[in-house]
């Protein structure tokens, strides 16, 4: 009951200005209560009116200590939290435990806004004077509003869609650009499970690149399996076609697309956000949380970074993952197979001194432990393996190479003789049935009259 208007009721029965029945009716009292009001009111006057709780502090109220504590707590964060995780954090760390509502309600009125809040909060009187502003002009035009009034375009809708039945089903992929530590922005490479809810890859790069995303792959083939279907944004790492024809059998695959259509992933890709809204709603919760987690475990590098996201990665999907338990995951390669398929591959030409010049480093063909020299500008294949080896095709054949060293670490005039020199150890050659080299390979059988089955067949005899 407003106290004002109570006041105004009472006094106007005690002047005899206003029957007690009347004012029983407008403010919903008893004649008893009335006559309790006007006894009142002459010994007090106005006074009576006011509320005998107003000015005292309630006793389950927050100390004033705790809340300062709290206040200088969250202030002491260089990349401020959202309330909801600043709330888990008082409570493992100082035992503060109070509800995200009441630490909210504690922030705001020391004018501290949440980072997920502030924009709301600054549009709020902005919303507020626009709704006033349609509801008067719909009150002067005395217009009925119609249903397809508020119908949008069939084209501009993006409908929630439910999440897959199974593990592995759909994979989406992403890379966030942020300040995750440090003064520089880095990329967060990350994947998650449509399913399951649960990230099953993420790698910090300097940039969204091709490596970024092998990584990523890489840790899905060796603790997930092969899934069935990656859905990305249309960025030429994942998908290219030539301008000049749109024929499927004339597609160019990228690297990443050719390693994916190796393993039998299908890419699926938009341009549009929404189309792939659970990876994007994932990156504002990692970039809400994760930046915090870094700046408590005194993360400063991005070798650091990734090596933390691994037991991050676990305490994230014991918490928010582990939607659904089914799963249709393939088993993934080999190592060894797997370390080829995430390959990448160059063109270069054998320059005059029968080396293969590759990112700035000399390389030569070896086979069986012996340098193998090539003619001068004979056309050859880089294959950079994903632990770093580099092999080079040249003709439809592989070869190891061996890098060549800009000194001689051993000088056998003034070195003397050394025991410590040790053979270097054979490295492994792909076989012809290799994803690298297996259509040549099969073109060759075919003009041999054999099949890829009858060499399988002799092999495994």
């Amino acid at each position: 009951m407003n106290e004002t208007k109570k006041y105004q009721v009472i006094k106007a029965v005690a002047e005899n200005k206003k029957q007690k029945k009347r004012a029983s009716v407008e403010l919903n009292l008893s004649i008893r209560q009335i006559n309790r009001l006007v006894k009142s009111y002459r010994e007090n006057g106005k006074s009576a009116f006011v509320h005998k709780n107003r000015g005292r502090k309630n006793k389950h109220s927050v100390p004033e200590k705790i809340k300062q504590q709290i206040i200088t707590s969250y202030q002491s964060f260089s990349i401020k939290p959202n309330i909801k995780h600043f709330t888990e954090i008082l409570k493992n760390d100082h035992h503060i435990c109070y509800t995200d509502t009441t630490i909210r309600s504690i922030l705001y009125k020391a004018k501290i806004l949440s980072p997920k809040a502030q924009k709301k909060t600054k549009r709020r009187l902005k919303q507020l004077i626009k709704q006033e502003s349609q509801q008067t002009k719909q009150s002067e035009n005395l217009l009925v509003p119609r249903a397809e009034d508020y119908l949008e375009l069939p084209e501009k809708t993006h409908p929630s869609r439910p999440r897959k039945k199974y593990k592995g089903e759909l994979i989406q992929l992403d890379a966030s650009s942020y300040n995750w530590f440090g003064n520089q922005i880095t990329h967060l490479h990350l994947a998650i499970d449509d399913a399951s809810g649960n990230i099953v890859g993420a790698y910090f790069d300097q940039q969204e690149t091709l490596n970024g995303y092998y990584h990523v792959l890489h840790q899905i083939l060796t603790k997930q399996g092969i899934p069935v279907t990656f859905l990305t944004d249309k960025r030429t790492v994942f998908e290219y076609n030539r301008k000049s024809t749109k024929a499927v059998e004339e597609d160019t695959f990228t690297q990443f697309g050719f390693a994916c259509h190796q393993l039998g992933i299908d890419i699926k890709t938009s341009s549009i956000p929404q189309a792939k809204g659970r990876v994007e709603r994932l990156n504002g919760t990692v970039q809400s949380r994760l930046p915090v987690d870094l700046e408590i475990a005194n993360i400063h590098s991005i070798e650091e970074a990734n090596q933390f996201l691994s037991v991050w990665i676990r305490k994230f999907n014991r918490q928010f993952g582990h939607k659904t338990a089914e799963s249709v995951y393939e088993t993934s390669p080999t190592t060894a197979e797997i370390n080829l398929l995430l390959a990448t591959v160059s063109h270069r030409i054998v320059d005059n001194g029968h080396h293969i010049k590759y990112q700035n480093k000399f390389y030569l063909p070896t086979e069986g432990g012996s340098d193998k020299y090539f003619t001068r500008k004979t056309k050859a294949l880089i294959i950079k393996a994903f632990n770093g080896e580099i092999y080079v095709n040249i003709a439809e054949k592989i070869y190891l190479t061996r890098r060549l060293k800009t000194h001689e670490t051993y000088s056998k005039e003034f070195d003397g003789v050394s025991s410590d020199i040790k053979k270097e150890r054979r490295k492994y050659i792909p076989p012809q049935s290799h994803p690298w080299k297996l259509e040549s390979f099969k073109r060759y059988l075919q003009s041999i009259d054999r099949t890829i089955e009858e060499y399988e067949a002799e092999k495994t005899a």
